[in-house]
């Protein structure tokens, strides 16, 4: 495989292996998953060959996620410790969410006591799933979350799907909301949250903040359309990660009328056939 510039065309994807030459032309620079030998840019990981200007780098298609500041993600708690949670957010190390960092009862801002540390397990605990975005990086590499908008925090009434964090693209708002009553977070780590759609009245505003109702950990009633629009929303996104498809609000919303149109059962999209037609009529309509 010899590229060049016609090759990299905006929307085209080319997909390499490991030891397989990208190009031997020296107007490219060698970024990551790469590696020059006899004046040639070889893959050294399976993955999808990507472009900015001139540097040439390989996407792996299995690898952990590499955070970065600013990053949306979904994770679990994993261990309580003093003034800290550790979460599993699909990264080399477990992240790490202080209690200086969440919103507690009598005020967004106030200090922390010590009786708050004693009631952390009435907050997080283990096994609890959470929203949360990173705030910055300790000296050891692992990276401090924070849940102080009234957007991010534990997560109720849906249930989590995992895909590789390389097929979550950034977008301008990784919280969807789909006209079936769904709502959707995509984490940027690979962890998906599908759930019952939450009225935007609810999920902002200070004086909404209601600290027994955002640390619950009770799930609300949902009717049965509800939950057969949150399963039918999570099958397609398990096909969709399956056959490797980048994962967007565009591309969910028109898998999700193309489901509806077919007036299957909710369990009938696993089919290996349905699952196949799903993925081709998506890739049609983009």
């Amino acid at each position: 495989m010899v590229l060049d510039d016609e090759d990299f065309a905006e929307g085209t994807q080319k997909l390499t292996c490991p030891g397989e030459p990208i190009t031997s032309s020296h107007a490219f620079m060698r970024g990551h998953g790469t590696y020059v030998d006899n004046e040639e840019v070889i893959a050294s990981v399976a993955g999808t060959i990507e472009r900015v200007n001139k540097l040439i780098s390989v996407r792996a298609i299995r690898a952990r996620y590499s955070p970065e500041v600013g990053d949306l993600v979904v994770g679990r708690i994993t261990e309580v410790q003093p003034r800290r949670w550790k979460v599993d957010a699909n990264s080399r190390q477990d992240a790490v969410l202080m209690l200086s960092s969440v919103n507690l009862p009598g005020g967004v801002q106030r200090r922390k006591l010590e009786s708050d540390e004693l009631q952390m397990r009435t907050f997080f605990e283990e096994g609890d799933l959470l929203v949360a975005e990173v705030q910055a990086f300790f000296a050891d590499g692992v990276m401090s979350l924070h849940t102080r908008s009234l957007r991010y925090g534990k997560l109720r009434n849906g249930q989590l799907i995992t895909v590789p964090p390389a097929l979550i693209r950034r977008l301008k708002s990784h919280f969807i909301t789909l006209p079936c009553g769904v709502d959707l977070i995509l984490g940027l780590n690979g962890y998906i949250w599908v759930s019952k759609h939450l009225k935007q009245n609810e999920q902002e505003g200070e004086d909404a903040f209601d600290a027994e109702a955002v640390y619950s950990n009770r799930n609300d009633d949902i009717d049965d359309a509800t939950r057969a629009a949150i399963s039918r929303v999570s099958n397609i996104i398990r096909i969709l990660g399956a056959h490797f498809v980048p994962l967007t609000d565009t591309l969910l919303l028109d898998a999700y009328e193309w489901a509806v149109e077919q007036e299957g059962g909710v369990k009938d999209l696993l089919n290996s056939d349905i699952g196949d037609a799903l993925v081709s009529a998506v890739a049609a309509r983009s």
